[in-house]
């Protein structure tokens, strides 16, 4: 089974992003994704960004817990 998290971006560095879901920071790969800003939501799988989602979307999956 597949699992992907969504998580915040804190911060950009070149083709990698800082994120952070329920106090956990991880780095990731950005490169798939185009128009990525910090504050933004995506879905992040094995260490790659794979689908930047709406706020609202991320925030009740995370809620979930």
């Amino acid at each position: 089974m597949c699992l992907a998290i969504p998580m915040q971006i804190k911060k950009i560095q070149g083709d990698f992003a800082l994120v952070e879901a329920s106090g956990i920071i991880r780095q990731v790969n950005i490169q798939m994704l185009k128009d990525i800003k910090i504050g933004d939501y995506v879905m992040v799988h094995a260490g790659f960004a794979i689908e930047k989602i709406k706020p609202k979307h991320a925030k009740r999956t995370l809620n979930l817990e």
